[in-house]
């Protein structure tokens, strides 16, 4: 069992031991970050510099820090308390409470979802196989790697398919961006136009989503990972808080130094509609064949590592609150509910996605979407950190009031993003 490994690592903590446990408990962080650089966020960075050239380039640094100061609280509540997200707000605030987060939950791991897939139909539109192939096709690859693994089997599949999205610092490298022309854009900030602001919102939105903080606090209490694991896991966090930014960042340099080279992007520049454009876009100076096909690879690495851990946090969720089974450690048949929320989000996600047209829009609006949320999600995340910790790990002192001021900023930002886009 896990618990048992884990205390093996723990007794024996120097040399190789010490190596073999960071590599234990590294994969919550690494999972879940590679999922935050999904098909919505990808999208929503090459719309990003499609529109605005290198101009919301910097925010991606910003959000790196912001990013694990955000996701380190889910590691803290996880290892000391043993207890999931939901779970740690019904039991801290209450079934209210708890039932109006994990709401809010459904709707953005439903959300992500349909971003996932749609970008798994649009990689197979690329080599003109419909969606009613690619669709139930992924369906069902996503349905078999979690009812047939252990946690263990699932993260290591997760991180294995993730990684293809590294394809796009090729994408980034072949595009040749001009420093010049980067470094003057990167510090252009028109921050009084509602459609930059629109569009910082959706980037905010894709990198800090409800989902993530569900699925590692979760994926840490079902690893059965304790105190003494603090250390690695933060670690695990921080690397992939500076990978995922990096993919997010190259994705953009792509689309800016492909559609805008000189620089002329100012807001108005045409939008991409279809992950063919996105394509298209992203990949002329590596050939049509090569090009694709490292795209390809990307979009299905964000998409299929996204969808599972979207999908598994809603499950993890509900599960909290409601009170039903829920562990990878535990059979199908032993956790029917758990398992079946899982299979049942992927489906309906599958079918929705066979029906809407327009997936680029789709995408960037669930980013808004997730932005939107920030107050809820962050604000009972703080909470948390402060109330149902142990005291000796409380947030205190400056760290607390960075923590709240990060939070509160960001929440304040992504939301009057969203709202002047929306309204304008």
């Amino acid at each position: 069992m896990v618990r048992n490994r884990m205390s093996q690592i723990t007794a024996k903590p120097h040399g190789p031991n010490r190596l073999a446990g960071f590599l234990a408990v590294f994969g919550p962080g690494l999972v879940v970050m590679l999922a935050d650089t999904d098909v919505g966020s990808i999208i929503t960075a090459a719309q990003s510099g499609v529109q605005w050239g290198y101009r919301l380039l910097a925010l991606q640094f910003v959000l790196m820090p912001i990013l694990y100061i955000v996701q380190e609280l889910t590691v803290r509540l996880g290892v000391h308390t043993g207890r999931g997200h939901g779970e740690l707000i019904r039991q801290s605030f209450g079934a209210i409470w708890a039932w109006i987060s994990v709401s809010g939950l459904v709707v953005a791991s439903l959300g992500a979802i349909l971003t996932e897939l749609s970008g798994v139909a649009g990689v197979g539109e690329l080599y003109g196989i419909s969606r009613a192939v690619t669709l139930p096709l992924a369906a069902l690859a996503l349905i078999l790697i979690v009812l047939t693994g252990s946690y263990r089997r699932v993260e290591r599949a997760a991180i294995a398919v993730g990684l293809f999205e590294l394809a796009f610092f090729a994408v980034a490298w072949a595009a040749g961006p001009d420093a010049g022309t980067m470094a003057r854009q990167a510090v252009q900030i028109p921050i009084s136009n509602s459609d930059y602001l629109y569009l910082v919102a959706a980037n905010i939105g894709a990198v800090i989503m409800p989902w993530m903080v569900f699925y590692q606090q979760s994926a840490i209490a079902d690893k059965k990972l304790r105190p003494e694991h603090l250390t690695a896991a933060r670690w695990d966090t921080a690397v992939g808080a500076v990978v995922t930014q990096l993919i997010m960042a190259a994705v953009l340099v792509a689309a800016a130094a492909t559609l805008a080279p000189n620089g002329t992007a100012i807001g108005d520049a045409p939008s991409l509609s279809t992950v063919g454009e996105v394509s298209q876009a992203l990949t002329p100076l590596m050939g049509p064949v090569f090009g694709r096909a490292v795209f390809s690879a990307g979009v299905l690495g964000a998409g299929l590592v996204a969808a599972i851990v979207a999908s598994l946090a809603l499950a993890w969720g509900l599960g909290e609150v409601a009170g039903y089974k829920r562990s990878l450690e535990l059979r199908p048949l032993q956790a029917r509910w758990f398992y079946g929320t899982y299979a049942a989000a992927v489906m309906l996600a599958a079918v929705l996605v066979g029906v809407v047209p327009d997936l680029v829009s789709l995408n960037v609006g669930v980013q808004v979407m997730n932005a939107l949320m920030l107050p809820l999600v962050l604000g009972l995340l703080v909470l948390l950190a402060v109330k149902a910790l142990p005291p000796s790990v409380r947030l205190r002192g400056w760290y607390l009031w960075l923590v709240v001021a990060v939070c509160g900023l960001t929440s304040a930002l992504g939301v009057w993003g969203g709202l002047s886009g929306l309204f304008d």
